[in-house]
This record gives structure tokens, C-alpha cells and sequence, in this order.
């Protein structure tokens, strides 16, 4: 599984299309993480302002039609990342059949990411 981080608003903004955040266009690929512990430690470093409630899919890479490859991060992985993590990148919109899962991020009072919880 990997993960993908999106406001809710914009994950359901057309559920009938596969899903092509501003990032596939901008940069060629959908940003995704590796693990839970990555996905929270994405979210303190670059969405905390991000528009709530945010979500992370998970995604089953397998599933996905477009190319997920593993990379680096340029030009450093966030805080709290080991430098030799490897990010998934997927090369096309992601089908929304290949996410098998969709968790809410738990904030704690001071504005940080917690945890994943489930349920709306």
C-alpha cells in the first residue's frame, strides 16, 4: 500500500473521473508516500494550512493503471524522514478502484498530525 494526502473537497470533487491532482500536471507525477509514518510526517512538513478535513487514500499500487515508480526525494526527504526513504510516484491519474481505503489525519491542538483514522 501506498499512501496519497488530498483535502476532501478536492477528492470528491468529480468521483466519476480518476483522480489527477495539480501536482500531474505541474510535475509530471502524483506525490505519494510509503508508509503512515511518512504520509504524517508529508503532512506537518507541507499541508498543515492545507484545507480540512484532509485525507489520505490508501492505495493499492498493484491496482493502479498508470507507472508507480520509487524515488528519492528532491531535494530532501521532510523532517523525521530517513534520507534513504524512497517516495512512490505515480506517472498518471490514480483509478480510483486501486484505492482501497479512504482515512481522515487526526490533528493534535498545537496544529500536528497524529495519526489516521477511519470514518467521516
Amino acid at each position: 500500500m501506498i499512501y496519497h494526502v488530498v483535502p476532501l473537497a478536492e477528492w470528491a470533487a468529480a468521483p466519476e473521473l480518476p483522480y489527477a491532482p495539480a501536482s500531474l500536471d505541474a510535475e509530471g507525477f502524483v506525490h505519494c508516500s510509503p508508509d503512515e509514518a511518512t504520509t504524517l510526517a508529508v503532512v506537518n512538513a507541507f499541508y498543515r494550512d492545507a484545507p480540512r478535513p484532509l485525507l489520505a487514500l490508501l492505495i493499492d499500487e498493484r491496482r493502479l493503471s498508470a507507472e508507480c515508480v520509487f524515488e528519492e526525494a528532491l531535494p530532501a526527504p521532510p523532517p523525521g524522514v530517513a534520507a534513504e526513504v524512497r517516495f512512490p510516484h505515480v506517472f498518471g491519474p490514480l483509478n480510483r478502484d486501486a484505492v482501497t481505503e479512504v482515512l481522515r489525519v487526526a490533528w493534535d491542538a498545537e496544529g500536528r498530525a497524529t495519526g489516521l483514522t477511519e470514518g467521516d
